[in-house]
């Protein structure tokens, strides 16, 4: 007989005479001459409740049964008479697949802290928060793909191994397949004996390999790893993380902001229509004021924001920051969050930043002191989503790039999209881990992904 999932047995449309379940063992009650066993086998929050009576086949296994331990269950499934529950099954047998050692069995039926949960990372999926929030990841990502392919786009994998520094900041893991005697040679000698016989480094955005292809097939996407060696070890930051990044080719500033609300709010949407169980539990302990946060981020448009009527607003403003505020200074989390959370109560886009805090690759405005980027800032998180138009001018680009004082030959072939057949063109990042707080009111992006990799942590 086939397995039948938990969530499928809990959802069919009529008892079954025959039913085959799997799954770990949640709680186990006994009666005399019965047991009540409650599985989750991770294919939805709720559990399936199983009764074995003692004739059935494996009865006098089961009082050995401890939390954790994983059976298959043969019986019928039948309407159950206890309340909250529309089935339950009747056991004919039942088998012990794996034990769990109740004395060792780090996840007992109590609430554990995120912290401990933390150090238990292979074992915590197994626990209704995180099922919940893998299962809600689960459908961000479908529905990505979903979106984007009914707007016309076209799935790009862009490499992971780079030879360019997208952002310019430095913050990049190395490649190398030499070992650390190799770290006593000369440069020259040391980037000659290496696999690529250059720098190598670990990507920080997909985007200078996602233009080129925007510029080809109009409307492209890339999702994937992303990989920051930034020293911090905040609450928002990871080492590796995951980057949704959309580019298309004639398409300006406006446009991208119209991309971005549209997506973020097609998430959002899907996330309280298909998830509506796991998005309950969030609701329920994580944070009660998630559902009127999310209806309020659809209510109404997102504001849209000049950069620097954000500062005219952040120095005007009472709040005492920790960060000061002034035109030419990047907006911090503090700032962010007072935007979108305590003074426009929603959703904000700060547009027209000083080109001298922003990227290379961002198209200068005529003023000559702005570029055209976007930030999507978000209630709860600060910026979920960073984006701009991308400069298409060939002597704007270079100049840049040498004002920056960054290598011009290490950019020759993006440069040549600017050479031959340019076109405006545009494009975002969004944090796909930071997506996945802003639904479920988490508020540590380790609480988000499987296994976090963060300053000074790689375990697992």
């Amino acid at each position: 007989m086939r397995r039948t999932t938990v969530k499928a047995a809990l959802e069919s449309p009529s008892p079954c005479p025959e039913i085959r379940v799997m799954g770990w063992v949640r709680t186990r009650r006994d009666a005399k001459g019965f047991s009540f066993l409650e599985l989750n086998d991770g294919s939805c929050l709720g559990n399936l409740q199983v009764i074995i009576d003692d004739t059935a086949q494996g009865a006098d296994l089961v009082k050995a049964l401890g939390v954790g331990a994983s059976v298959a269950v043969t019986g019928e499934l039948v309407a159950s008479p206890g309340k909250g529950q529309r089935y339950e099954v009747r056991a004919v047998a039942v088998s012990l697949l794996g034990a769990a050692d109740p004395e060792t069995y780090p996840l007992q039926k109590k609430r554990h802290s995120d912290e401990f949960l933390r150090t238990i990372a292979h074992l915590r999926p197994r626990t209704n928060k995180y099922g919940a929030m893998l299962r809600i990841r689960s459908a961000l990502a479908h529905g990505i793909h979903d979106y984007f392919a009914k707007e016309g786009f076209a799935l790009v994998h862009t490499p992971v191994i780079t030879g360019s520094d997208c952002e310019g900041a430095g913050e990049m893991f190395r490649v190398t397949t030499l070992g650390p005697e190799a770290a006593a040679l000369p440069a020259a000698e040391r980037l000659g004996q290496d696999f690529f016989g250059k720098e190598a480094m670990l990507t920080v955005s997909g985007q200078l390999s996602a233009e080129p292809l925007a510029c080809a097939l109009g409307r492209v996407y890339t999702f994937g790893p992303t990989f920051r060696a930034e020293h911090s070890d905040t609450s928002r930051h990871a080492a590796e993380f995951w980057m949704l990044e959309p580019e298309m080719a004639f398409a300006d500033l406006e446009d991208n902001m119209d991309l971005a609300e549209s997506l973020v709010t097609h998430l959002v949407r899907l996330v309280l229509a298909e998830c509506a169980e796991d998005f309950g539990l969030f609701a329920k302990f994580v944070d009660p004021t998630l559902p009127a946060t999310l209806e309020n981020l659809l209510a109404e448009p997102f504001v849209r924001l000049p950069y620097g009527e954000a500062v005219d607003i952040l120095t005007s403003c009472k709040k005492a920051f920790q960060y000061p505020v002034a035109f030419g200074s990047d907006l911090q989390s503090e700032h962010e969050r007072y935007l979108a959370e305590e003074h426009f109560k929603r959703p904000v886009i700060v547009y027209d930043y000083p080109k001298d805090i922003k990227a290379f690759y961002m198209r200068q405005n005529d003023d000559g002191k702005t570029v055209g980027a976007m930030d999507v800032l978000v209630p709860g998180i600060g910026e979920l989503v960073g984006g701009s138009a991308r400069e298409e001018r060939l002597d704007r680009l270079e100049a840049r790039i040498a004002e920056l004082g960054l290598p011009l030959e290490a950019y020759w072939w993006y440069l040549d999209t600017r050479r031959f057949g340019t076109v405006p063109h545009a494009g975002f990042g969004l944090g796909f881990e930071r997506l996945v707080m802003l639904v479920t009111g988490v508020t540590n992006i380790r609480d988000v992904m499987a296994f976090p990799r963060t300053w000074r942590h790689l375990e697992f």
